[in-house]
C-alpha cells in the first residue's frame, strides 16, 4: 500500500507540474500523454511488486504451517518414545534380576564342575593306588578280601547332589531343587557349597514371588556364613525383596550396605543403579 501511495503521489505531482507549466499547448499535451504512460508503468510495477509480496507471504505461511505440523508430530513421537522407555525401564528390573541370577547359577555350576574334576582326579589317583596294591597282593599270593562288615554303598556325593539341585533350579524345577538344596544342607552342612545352597533357597522363594520367605533364607546366609561368596548377592536380593514388599526404608538400608561392604563388585554396581533409580543418596564404599 505504501508503494502505491508513493507512486500515485509522484504521478499527481508530475501531472500538476505539466498542467501549470508555461509551455505551448502541443508540447504540454505530449508531456501529459508521456506522464500518463509513465504513471501506468509505475502502477503496473506497483501491482507486480504487490503480487510478489503476496506470493512470498503465502509461501512463508505455508512453510510456517508445515513446520508447526512437523513439530507437533515430533512432539507426539517423542511422547510415544518416552512412554516406551519408561515401560522398558519398569520391566527391565525384573528381567535383569532373572538374567543375573541365571548367570550366577551358571558360574556356580562351572566352579562346581571344576571342583568335581579336581576331586575325580584325586579319586582316580587313589583308585590307581588301590589297584596297584591289589596287584601286588595277588602277585604275592595273598587273596584280596573285602573288609569284614563293609557298609553298603554311600548316599549320593555332595558334588552330585549340589549339581543336580543347581540343574533343576536353572531349569525352573523349583520344588525339586528346593528339596535337593535342603538335603545338601542336612547331609553336608560344613561343605564349601553349603552357603550357596542356602542362598539358592532364597532365590527359589524370590522367583516364586514369596518375598518374605526369601528374606528369611537370605538372612541365614548373612548370619551363618560370614565368609561366603554369596554375602553381597544375598544382601542385594534382600534389599530387592524388601522393595517388593513396600518396605522402602529397610530396602534402602540394605542397598547402601551393599555399596559400603562390597566395593568393586557387580552387586555394588546394581545397588548403586537401584538407589539412583529410586532417587536416594548413594554412599561411598568403605575404604
Amino acid at each position: 500500500m505504501r508503494i502505491r501511495f508513493i507512486s500515485l503521489s509522484v504521478a499527481v505531482v508530475a501531472v500538476a507540474s505539466a498542467l501549470f507549466a508555461p509551455a505551448p499547448a502541443a508540447a504540454q499535451k505530449k508531456e501529459i500523454i508521456q506522464l500518463q504512460a509513465d504513471m501506468e508503468r509505475l502502477m503496473q510495477t506497483q501491482r507486480e511488486l504487490q503480487r510478489t509480496v503476496d506470493e512470498k507471504n503465502a509461501v512463508l505461511k505455508t512453510l510456517v504451517e508445515q513446520s508447526l505440523d512437523a513439530i507437533n508430530k515430533l512432539n507426539t513421537s517423542l511422547g510415544v518414545l518416552q512412554k516406551s522407555i519408561q515401560d522398558a525401564q519398569a520391566n527391565s528390573g525384573s528381567r535383569i534380576d532373572t538374567l543375573t541370577t541365571q548367570v550366577q547359577a551358571l558360574a556356580d555350576n562351572l566352579d562346581e564342575v571344576k571342583s568335581r574334576l579336581g576331586k575325580i582326579n584325586q579319586q582316580l589317583g587313589d583308585t590307581q593306588s588301590v589297584l596297584q596294591s591289589l596287584d601286588a597282593k595277588i602277585a604275592g599270593g595273598i587273596p584280596a578280601q573285602p573288609p569284614a562288615g563293609a557298609a553298603p554303598g554311600p548316599p549320593p556325593s555332595a558334588d552330585a547332589l549340589y549339581s543336580n539341585a543347581l540343574r533343576d533350579y536353572t531349569g525352573g524345577k523349583y520344588d525339586l531343587a528346593r528339596q535337593q538344596f535342603l538335603d545338601y544342607l542336612k547331609f553336608f552342612p560344613e561343605n564349601d557349597l553349603a552357603s550357596n545352597s542356602q542362598f539358592y533357597l532364597g532365590e527359589i522363594f524370590y522367583a516364586q514371588k514369596q518375598y518374605a520367605e526369601a528374606i528369611g533364607e537370605y538372612d541365614k546366609v548373612l548370619d551363618n556364613y560370614s565368609k561366603s561368596n554369596k554375602l553381597a548377592a544375598a544382601r542385594l536380593k534382600k534389599g530387592m525383596a524388601l522393595l517388593e514388599l513396600g518396605q522402602r526404608a529397610s530396602a534402602l538400608r540394605e542397598l547402601r550396605e551393599v555399596v559400603r561392604r562390597h566395593p568393586a563388585t557387580e552387586e555394588e554396581r546394581r545397588a548403586r543403579a537401584k538407589l539412583r533409580e529410586l532417587g536416594a543418596s548413594v554412599p561411598a564404599p568403605k575404604g
